[in-house]
């Protein structure tokens, strides 16, 4: 029986077990909008307000679920808005497929109406890209981008429609469901690491990358807890780990706990599982020695082409996170009594570190997020996007629950709002929580609007200083005084909340946050509360005058040499 290539393409993504998908409608994939309509009732198509956030939300279902993020936006500025989403995913190594409509295959080359060459634009930012010349072979290349985007280290994959192969009526078979194949240690490097380990007197284990589940979790805990070792989490991965089980020590990586720092350098063997140790878990490639470390390194990972790349480990291991984890069990806990001091040392110095600081102003970060990690449910859902304000939630929030952190591990703003869209889509009874800096909000503050059409109750947390305050706290450090780029002057938030049909709260006192934040919860609805932070209040550790100062001083030293 002929049928379209539009409605061909839906059909392989049932098969594959595809349940929603995300994007921004357009002309070039009318055809697949028509194959979806017969496929209403077993896959939504979440309706976004810009491909940017249409990409971000799939990539936080890709990192929720495990299964690829599913993203369908049109040619030309639809393809270059997702490409916010689709480098998050590539760093993030998160599995997630971009489908983008192309211009007809008899206008190719020719630069017609928003034409792009996407084999050349995403090239260095997903693991493949292709274009379906053929409706006969959708079915192929739709399998083969499930296999890719879950395969080794997980990541993006793109492909474009040409508008006419869309609607091309042929015969063709199906695929079948794709099963992904999962790397595992073998007998003896799984011997060696415990020989390994058991030589160390002061070992020091870093978990993070993607692959992770609940049952992942438990494992890990369960061998390294038996082991008494010391495990601290990457960059934006401190889910995965309770942060309230006695050996976790802290997150590794922006502002990072000074004397953990110190015990990662000072250690002599680190069994890295998961990371490809880049510049943020790294302090930017300074606490461990390239391309030799002096402490051994076991370095185990879903990606073969990852092993080596940066830092020549003692024992590479290629294995994804639940092949290496199922390895534990069998090998067995090693004697951990010559390091079970230090693992309770670095957890005393890890609880010192989450003790409450003092900053200027009215609003104290340190107590709202206090009373959020004691008031919520441990499985509740907290999304950030990039900004000095996340730094107060790394820093003093504590996960338990995988996949209670959502954020990107490249640093990208606007995240926050559209994966909390996503998670709640996906976890509805769960607890969503999305912070967001008033610069990082209004990127892709839009999608505000879609968590109204969906009914899904997040509650937005937006912090608003006035400014871009990460930039502006580098601008301060480097060119102290010399504010330029940095000032921003900003809306309502509540208002703007209410203008949606949402809740709006406004809290410029830390003790009237518990309330807003009950009120916002019993509104049933999408809410945003704005809490209007000093400007002084710019990190944790110092006031924006203390970080100018510091320049001036770091300024005059310079001078005068």
């Amino acid at each position: 029986m002929k049928r379209s290539g539009g409605h061909i393409l839906v059909e392989q993504l049932r098969i594959q077990g595809v349940d929603t998908m995300f994007g921004v409608p357009g002309e070039s994939f009318l055809n697949v909008l028509d194959g979806l309509h017969d496929h209403a009732n077993a896959m939504r198509f979440v309706i976004c307000r810009q491909e940017g956030g249409a990409a971000m939300m799939a990539d936080a279902y890709g990192k929720t679920t495990g299964k690829p993020g599913i993203c369908m936006v049109t040619r030309g500025p639809g393809a270059t808005n997702a490409s916010a989403g689709v480098h998050v995913a590539f760093q993030d190594s998160t599995p997630m497929i971009l489908f983008i409509g192309q211009v007809g295959r008899d206008m190719m080359e020719r630069e017609a109406f928003q034409e792009i060459d996407y084999r050349r634009m995403f090239g260095q930012m997903a693991k493949w890209v292709a274009e379906i010349d053929d409706a006969r072979r959708i079915p192929e290349f739709v399998s083969r981008a499930f296999s890719v985007a879950m395969s080794g280290r997980r990541g993006p994959v793109v492909l474009a429609l040409p508008e006419d192969m869309l609607t091309e009526e042929v015969e063709c078979a199906d695929g079948k469901p794709v099963q992904h194949a999962e790397a595992h240690p073998s007998d003896e490097q799984m011997a060696k690491l415990k020989s390994m380990l058991q030589a160390a007197k002061n070992p020091m284990m870093i978990v993070g990358g993607s692959g992770w589940s609940e049952k992942v979790r438990e494992q890990v805990q369960a061998w390294a807890g038996a082991s008494n070792l010391p495990v601290g989490a990457v960059f934006r991965r401190q889910d995965y780990i309770d942060n309230d089980w006695p050996n976790y020590v802290g997150d590794v990586g922006i502002g990072i706990n000074p004397k953990l720092q110190a015990r990662i350098k000072e250690a002599d063997l680190l069994l890295v599982m998961g990371a490809k140790l880049g510049e943020m878990s790294t302090g930017g490639y300074t606490m461990i020695d390239i391309p030799v470390p002096k402490q051994a390194l076991i370095h185990v990972h879903a990606g073969a082409e990852e092993l080596n790349r940066v830092y020549t480990a003692d024992l590479p291991i290629h294995a994804s996170a639940a092949g290496f984890a199922a390895a534990l069990q069998k090998i067995g806990p090693v004697d951990g009594r010559a390091w079970a001091a230090g693992t309770r040392q670095a957890r005393a110095d890890y609880e010192a570190w989450q003790a409450p600081v003092v900053s200027p102003g009215n609003i104290q970060m340190t107590s709202i997020m206090r009373w959020l990690t004691d008031t919520l449910p441990a499985d509740a859902v907290f999304c950030n996007g990039a900004g000095n304000y996340a730094t107060w939630i790394h820093r003093f929030h504590r996960y338990r629950r995988h996949t209670a952190q959502l954020a990107p591990t490249s640093g990208s703003m606007g995240y926050g709002v559209p994966a909390a869209v996503a998670a709640k889509l996906t976890n509805p009874e769960r607890t969503v929580v999305a912070f967001a800096g008033d610069g990082c909000f209004l990127m892709t503050g839009q999608e505000f609007a879609t968590a109204m059409q969906y009914g899904v109750n997040i509650i937005v947390v937006v912090v608003n200083n006035g400014m871009y305050g990460t930039i502006r706290m580098h601008q301060e450090r480097d060119y102290p005084g010399r504010v330029s780029g940095t000032q921003l002057v900003n809306p309502d938030f509540a208002a703007y909340a209410r203008a949606f049909g949402g809740h709006g709260e406004t809290v410029e006192r830390t003790e009237d946050f518990a309330a807003a934040f009950q009120r916002a919860q019993a509104a049933n609805k999408p809410a945003i509360i704005e809490v209007k932070l000093d400007p002084e209040a710019l990190t944790p550790r110092a006031s924006l005058s203390d970080i100018r100062a510091a320049g001036l001083k770091a300024k005059a030293h310079h001078s005068d040499r």
